[in-house]
């Protein structure tokens, strides 16, 4: 007898439509027998057995259905820990958790939708049979789309009801989710992607497997991801610093270090001073350190890359691509750094703790860039040409995507997007050091005077961002619109002038405690504004019980927000405001 109720890990999710086909991805805890995907007319109307038994038969193809056979391999660096809360299991230290990717190319898609479905095999008598779900190829050049604009999810509270209300507003079938990053709190804690009890994890709310109450309603997400292509950004959130067999996840996350330390210190003493490496190897067979240990001793993505290893450029692979998406060019960067918290004492942006001053290898190295995107750095130039070439010029729309807003009135659009300045005091007398300082200057923001100009110069008609977890928005001199609407919960504030509050920053001409640090004014919603205390309108939505989300509709060539009230379940979902997109300078 087959069983039809082994779970996977998450529901099947796509990735990077080409002119004839898609990607096809889901993950389970055990490699299985053999896992695939049925495409065609007939999958809708088979049962689960019949299902299965073309999934596992002779012929490769059957009247009104083809099979096609995914690969298998398992995640590197998927764990549990302490920290995580997963249902019916605890996880006392750091381990090892299996998670294996199953990703096959369905190939031969006509126009419009195909009906699909996934049937893992497990062993002898053992499957899981998907719903049928339905999967297009790449829209047309040309034609208008429907994008879902959203990020930050961080498994927060409202992120269920938002996705469940985006479903009920514009349905499931849309031709991109633009995620601007910050899917998960870890990027390593399998927990944080498919099964945390701590809130939506991140495929759960995505494809309609969340339970979240909230005001006497359960929201369970939408299944948007099994029938829509997922674009990523990556955010800081993505990014684990050092490896370590015994730290836990959340310590990892919290301690990377510049690459350029990394191998000072590798080749100064043969270590980081961590203890973090795991003795698999990853040298370069020259004495230095390969891509693979460098990541170890420093920080990587790989987690975030095995899940999302497509779309992806010759130059930047997973990390940083472009696709033209019908009438829109999206191209999407690693635009992030490592979060510090502004605290007088401690590890912080501002400065290291007093007590790991005699300590280089504990020292955090301030709020770094992961990645340059300075104007000399290899991902500028890729930028450049990208936004210059024949693709990108003949969209209607041009769409850049990237994580840290430097425009925003977010507590996390400050300080300044820059390498840390480090200034050393030390004793006269003796020489030690009494402490190190980090500073940012404004006029040395990356996306303020490098990005930016290339927008304006190049026609970009929207930049999508996110990170501070609210929704507002800008129009720069040159017709570049600014937009970031990641409100789903965990709101840090908004601190402009209608609110009265004022980041906690130090006092200095680089540090901007209200307002845009980028010096633009914040449009106010053109539809139906959150009002302040004194009745005016307000140019944000900063709340834990409001969530927000953005539909990109490139046939009206406009953008239009929604909100929704989670402390009334029955409240409607308020379209608040939209703009055109209008044609940008070129």
């Amino acid at each position: 007898m087959t069983e039809y109720s082994a779970p996977l890990l998450c529901e099947p999710y796509l990735l990077d439509p080409g002119p004839e086909g898609a990607w096809v991805v889901w993950h389970t805890e055990e490699p299985g027998s053999g896992g695939f995907v049925l495409v065609g007319p007939g999958v809708a109307g088979m049962s689960p057995r019949q299902a299965r038994d073309a999934a596992s038969g002779d012929q490769p193809s059957g009247p009104g259905w083809r099979r096609f056979v995914a690969e298998t391999r398992p995640l590197s660096r998927t764990r549990e820990d302490a920290e995580s809360r997963v249902p019916g299991r605890s996880y006392p230290t750091v381990t090892r958790r299996p998670v294996y990717r199953h990703l096959t190319r369905v190939t031969g898609l006509p126009p419009g939708r195909t009906p699909y479905r996934v049937v893992a095999l497990h062993g002898p008598g053992r499957a899981t049979v998907t719903g049928a779900y339905s999967l297009a190829p790449a829209v047309l050049a040309g034609a208008g789309v429907r994008l879902l604009l959203t990020s930050d999810h961080q498994l927060k509270a409202m992120t269920a009801a938002n996705l469940e209300k985006v479903a009920e507003t514009v349905g499931v079938r849309l031709d991109g989710v633009l995620m601007a990053g910050d899917m998960v709190n870890v990027g390593d804690r399998a927990s944080d992607w498919f099964d945390a009890a701590t809130g939506p994890a991140f495929f759960a709310s995505m494809t309609g497997r969340a339970e979240t109450p909230i005001a006497g309603r359960t929201y369970r997400g939408a299944p948007l991801l099994q029938y829509t292509p997922i674009f990523p950004a990556i955010g800081n959130h993505e990014v684990m610093g050092r490896w370590s067999e015994t730290a836990s996840l959340d310590s990892q996350f919290n301690d990377p270090q510049p690459r350029d330390v990394a191998r000072e210190r590798y080749q100064s003493t043969g270590s980081d001073g961590s203890g973090g490496s795991d003795g698999s190897g990853g040298f370069d067979g020259s004495g230095g350190l390969g891509e693979v240990e460098l990541g170890r001793r420093s920080w990587d993505v790989t987690t975030y890359e095995e899940l999302f290893p497509y779309p992806r450029s010759a130059a930047g692979g997973p990390r940083w691509w472009s696709r033209t998406i019908g009438d829109v060019h999206l191209v999407t960067l690693f635009v992030t750094s490592i979060w510090r918290p502004h605290v007088s004492v401690g590890r912080g942006k501002f400065q290291e703790d007093v007590a790991d001053l005699a300590h280089p290898e504990r020292w955090g190295h301030g709020q770094f860039i992961f990645e340059p995107v300075h104007r000399d750095s290899a991902q500028y130039r890729w930028l450049e040409r990208e936004l210059t070439s024949a693709e990108a010029r003949a969209a209607r729309f041009r769409v850049v995507m990237f994580h840290h807003p430097s425009h925003g009135l977010g507590g996390n659009s400050a300080p300044p997007y820059t390498d840390p300045v480090r200034t050393v005091e030390r004793d006269p007398a003796t020489g030690a050091v009494t402490a190190i300082r980090y500073a940012y200057p404004l006029a040395e923001d990356h996306i303020l005077r490098d990005l930016e100009p290339l927008f304006s110069a190049t026609g970009v008609h929207l930049v999508h961002n996110g990170h501070a977890h609210l929704w507002n928005r800008f129009r720069n001199p040159a017709g570049v619109n600014w937009l970031e609407t990641s409100n789903v919960g965990n709101n840090y504030g908004a601190y402009d002038v209608s609110s009265g509050a004022a980041r906690d920053l130090p006092v200095g001409p680089d540090n901007v405690r209200q307002g845009d640090p980028g010096g633009l004014v914040p449009v106010v919603p053109t539809i139906a504004p959150l009002t302040g205390p004194t009745g005016a309108p307000l140019p944000y939505v900063a709340s834990d019980d409001i969530t927000v989300f953005s539909i990109l509709d490139s046939t009206a060539g406009v953008v239009r927000s929604y909100r929704f009230d989670t402390r009334d379940p029955d409240a409607p979902v308020l379209l608040f405001d939209e703009f055109p997109l209008t044609s940008a300078p070129w």
